[in-house]
């Protein structure tokens, strides 16, 4: 049976490769489910990108309670063999100050959004996470609260600063590596890959069709070094089983 630890790493890889989600919102009592596109910020927290057209976000400006359920695939024909977490919490326009760091990883994990990234009705949202409820198949429930689920605010902050180098020196000294690790970790087809996202938990790849894949590191790291530790793990892991 997981335990709580356990549980808390298998939500966070949940959020940090989401792509998709449903999003629960309300007006005057009335529930209110909309698909939307996360991302997760360094942080954990779910960004999104909103138009004030939309209805969600004209009930979020009313109401910033939310819940947010991402779900995976199911083990088999069974629909609740599926893991998924829905996270609860407090929606919020992204800061003016944040907005250009954490508009560029939205973006860099949603490439097809540049097409109206710039459009004057849109705005960056954060979800602050209160708390969450992993259901990590049928009849495996875990409740979370945010001390179990987020990371370390020092390590976000030393991972954070470390980004941009570790992103320069993977996509322009280890294309090699990169590419073995979306086809042997993420299962992704031959081509092109860089890392265009990096955190506590793990990093982002993106290929050709602007394919995302996301790889999990096996612990969360804390530092530059750890992440280096990681990395080279990680293209150890990747090598050896290309070469099986």
């Amino acid at each position: 049976m997981m335990d709580k630890t356990g549980a808390a790493w298998q939500a966070r890889a949940l959020l940090r490769r989401a792509g998709t989600a449903t999003l629960a919102t309300q007006r005057d009592g009335q529930p209110f489910a909309s698909l939307v596109t996360p991302a997760a910020a360094p942080d954990l927290s779910p960004l999104l990108w909103l138009s004030s057209l939309s209805e969600h976000t004209r009930q979020l400006r009313n109401e910033p309670r939310c819940a947010l359920l991402i779900q995976d695939e199911p083990t088999d024909s069974n629909p609740q063999t599926a893991p998924r977490v829905t996270v609860t919490g407090v929606a919020e326009p992204v800061e003016a100050d944040h907005i250009p760091a954490l508009k560029a990883r939205w973006l860099a994990l949603h490439p097809y959004a540049a097409a109206y990234a710039n459009f004057a009705d849109f705005t960056l949202w954060r979800i602050r996470i209160g708390g969450a409820l992993l259901v990590g198949g049928f009849a495996a429930a875990h409740r979370l609260r945010p001390a179990d689920l987020l990371p370390s605010p020092a390590s976000v902050a030393a991972i954070a600063a470390a980004e941009p180098s570790i992103l320069g020196h993977m996509n322009e000294e280890h294309e090699d590596v990169l590419e073995n690790m979306a086809i042997a970790l993420g299962r992704q087809r031959p081509g092109a890959w860089r890392m265009v996202a990096a955190d506590v938990d793990g990093c982002d790849l993106m290929g050709p069709e602007a394919r995302r894949c996301r790889i999990a590191f096996a612990l969360p790291v804390v530092d530059a070094a750890s992440m280096r530790d990681a990395l080279v793990a990680a293209a150890e892991e990747a090598r050896r089983l290309l070469e099986k």
